[in-house]
């Protein structure tokens, strides 16, 4: 099928270049040339805006880095909204409800309709193609564009709402934030009483403290101090505090949360917000006066 795809960052160029080789015709839209470039090598189309890829195609995907630019893009000056082709847009990013609902209805306005479509597995997922698909939005148009998805990995129809999909991302990124803010404590403590790192985490991941820190992030990016998972800590951030503000605003009990946070916020501050999300280790080596695995670079 004929889609647009708009932000070709570390997990858009992937999805998009999965989409070519399963045979879809893309238009793309960056506002980087460097990006774009690769896939108009494919054979991609190039656009000159989110409108020209809304004039050129009935479905335009998009994968951008934080709600307010997601919605500028759906909506603003130039946005998809001004399209004359297009009829439904696909919200791959992470928002947060409020502003799916807040988007879906000025869309609706357009008789454009959005479909949810956060993605969970990092970048190495969007390139093999096995990541958490989570959509919601009219079925009817689901079921048009299931396939096409489903080049991304395994799709769950979450629910017709708007923003019912990005509640369920909210909620598994805040699992995997919190996942690795207490990874992170737990083996600085032990590498402060004398335990080898390596160890720790073996044992941990044959044992009940298994988890997506232990086994891939520490493993990988952690005890080799490479820090390349490829998602930065100001993104990791941005979804903790959507999650933070979703529970708050339906009155759920927030004390995890709220603890994971500031772990987040420590990191953000100290670290940087363009750090890989992986060195939220580091504040808690330097308060500890250690370093897990190898020495730093």
């Amino acid at each position: 099928m004929d889609i647009g795809f708009i932000g070709l960052g570390n997990m858009g160029q992937p999805m998009a270049r999965r989409l070519i080789e399963a045979g879809h015709s893309l238009v793309v839209y960056d506002t980087r040339n460097d990006a774009v470039a690769p896939l108009v090598a494919l054979g991609a189309q190039l656009a000159g805006s989110p409108a020209d890829v809304a004039d050129r195609a009935e479905t335009v995907m998009a994968s951008l880095p934080t709600p307010a630019i997601v919605t500028a893009v759906a909506t603003g000056q130039g946005g998809v909204s001004q399209g004359k082709r297009v009829k439904r847009f696909i919200d791959l990013s992470t928002t947060g409800p409020g502003v799916a609902a807040a988007n879906a209805a000025a869309l609706a306005a357009k008789d454009i309709v959005q479909i949810d479509c956060p993605v969970s597995g990092g970048v190495a997922g969007a390139v093999k193609g096995t990541l958490a698909v989570m959509v919601s939005g009219p079925r009817a148009d689901i079921d048009l564009v299931q396939d096409a998805l489903a080049v991304f990995g395994k799709v769950f129809v979450i629910g017709g709402k708007p923003g019912m999909a990005q509640t369920m991302k909210i909620a598994n990124n805040f699992l995997s934030a919190t996942a690795m803010a207490a990874t992170s404590e737990a083996v600085v403590m032990g590498v402060k009483a004398g335990l080898d790192p390596a160890i720790m985490i073996e044992v941990i991941n044959s044992g009940s403290g298994r988890n997506t820190a232990s086994t891939d992030k520490f493993a990988q990016r952690i005890l080799t101090r490479t820090f390349d998972a490829g998602f930065t800590t100001a993104l990791m951030l941005k979804d903790v505090r959507l999650c933070l503000q979703e529970a708050t605003a339906l009155g759920v009990p927030t004390g995890v949360m709220a603890a994971v946070a500031q772990s987040w916020e420590t990191a953000n501050a100290e670290i940087g917000g363009e750090a890989d999300f992986t060195t939220v280790v580091q504040p808690v080596e330097r308060r500890a006066g250690v370093t897990v695995g190898g020495e730093k670079t």
